[in-house]
């Protein structure tokens, strides 16, 4: 790890895409219909064009009853929770439509809910969602049903319920342990909250348990993030998730709630990650590649020591690469060579279910160079290497005259120790994997025309 300095840290310390997709989210556009994901569905349903494997289905659950000020995902603060029956009723309709499409039945083999926080719905509400996409969809047995969890929102029963309905991972935000900077983001939960419940969690049976840290929060410092990564070794969850906090008050409003002079300054934010790397492998995870970690024999560290890694719009998966359907406001799902967002507001997401359309506002089509460029991402991201003969036989081109203009960049990363060059492809070296969104962006396209990258994240 002492090659994880500081100063390497701050040198990649740039914006970039995560590329959970490619083209990225930016590049939707409003052309994109409802049209073109109906005959996106109408063509999975008649097989053209791919091999159907079974879909992935991520829920967008809005509704949140405080309000964390650090939080940049689309989400409704009310303590009404009365307000969840009418949302579950027309994520009923939108389900309808596509099974209108697709037909009933279609196998599933991961679900994910995400908010918002979904436990603000009800065991009742919960049970009738979940009863919901069973009757309309067939989860194979084995696959990964998960559910992200507010530990102020849940008790051992209500654990228990949650593992009774049908999923078997967990993911706790916790964000850091640390009670001033708990205050400071205004979400107060004690670790010994978070403890109880994460053995309770592994009583009932869960399968895997992930914990979600983020590093440069206001009042952070990297010795008080020490503490809190002390307190997560003692914890042991299965998955960790290390987020860097990006602060956008222009982009997302309740960021205007944190105060700038309390924001842990970038030098502390890079040593914070330099020193959570450490202390995380020390620990003996293993790391998966971005922000995520994991204990040795969990499935995702496994997936990446057999080479089969996966990456969604929810980070990295231990599932095929697959379709996926995005139901609810603001939800992203990818059919076939298509991206397709919804509706971001809960009025406009209502309306287009009340004339019986898909709501979506925007997506892509993907052209053959995207779809191309998105396979190759993806392998470095995942797979962290490139082999020149197999990339060949499945997109039918010659990558070296291909992508011979990017390639030639490859040397500079080279003779910085992020890979390692070969006459049949090349290699993201152990190094290289803590900066594989740098060596990834080579690749795109976009960013190759498009220069502001601020729109995006520091890509460690």
């Amino acid at each position: 790890m002492s090659f994880l300095t500081p100063e390497l840290l701050s040198r990649f310390d740039v914006p970039g895409p995560r590329y959970t997709s490619y083209p990225t989210a930016d590049r939707f556009v409003e052309a994109f219909s409802q049209g073109d994901l109906r005959l996106a569905l109408a063509f999975r349903k008649q097989g053209v064009g791919q091999k159907n494997g079974p879909l992935s289905i991520y829920v967008h659950i809005p509704f949140c009853e405080s309000l964390c000020y650090y939080c940049a995902c689309n989400k409704i603060i009310t303590k009404h929770h009365e307000k969840a029956a009418p949302y579950l009723h027309y994520l009923k309709r939108e389900v309808e439509l596509y099974t209108e499409v697709m037909g009933m039945g279609q196998s599933v083999s991961q679900l994910h809910l995400g908010g918002g926080t979904p436990t603000f719905l009800s065991d009742i509400e919960l049970g009738e969602l979940m009863a919901m996409l069973k009757s309309s969809f067939s989860l194979t047995p084995g696959g990964e049903y998960s559910v992200e969890v507010d530990p102020r929102t849940v008790n051992h029963e209500r654990l228990a319920f949650l593992f009774e309905i049908g999923f078997n991972r967990l993911s706790f935000g916790v964000q850091d342990f640390d009670s001033e900077v708990q205050k400071a983001v205004h979400r107060i939960q004690p670790a010994a909250q978070v403890f109880a419940l994460v053995a309770a969690a592994r009583k009932i049976g869960f399968e895997s348990i992930n914990i979600d840290l983020i590093y440069g929060l206001p009042k952070q410092t990297p010795e008080s993030f020490d503490r809190t990564l002390s307190q997560v070794n003692e914890l042991r969850p299965d998955r960790i998730a290390l987020y860097a906090y990006a602060h956008l008050p222009g982009r997302f409003k309740p960021q205007r709630r944190i105060l700038t002079a309390e924001l842990p300054p970038a030098a502390s934010k890079i040593d914070m990650l330099s020193r959570s790397m450490e202390a995380l492998m020390n620990a003996g995870y293993v790391y998966v590649g971005m922000d995520h970690f994991a204990l040795p024999d969990d499935a995702l560290a496994v997936a990446k020591r057999q080479g089969r890694l996966h990456r969604n719009f929810q980070g990295y998966s231990t599932q095929p690469d697959c379709d996926l359907i995005g139901l609810g406001v603001s939800a992203i799902g990818r059919m076939g060579g298509t991206y397709s967002q919804n509706a971001k507001t809960m009025a406009e997401y209502v309306d287009m279910l009340d004339q019986a359309s898909l709501p979506v506002v925007k997506g892509l089509v993907l052209s053959r160079d995207d779809m191309i460029r998105r396979a190759w991402i993806m392998s470095i991201m995942c797979q962290g290497q490139i082999q020149f003969d197999s990339f060949n036989e499945a997109w039918l081109i010659d990558s070296k005259k291909y992508f011979a203009p990017e390639l030639g960049q490859l040397l500079s990363l080279q003779a910085q120790g992020l890979v390692d060059l070969f006459e049949s492809g090349f290699q993201v070296t152990p190094m290289g994997w803590f900066f594989v969104r740098g060596v990834a962006m080579g690749f795109d396209k976009y960013l190759q025309s498009d220069r502001n990258r601020t729109r995006f994240s520091k890509i460690i």
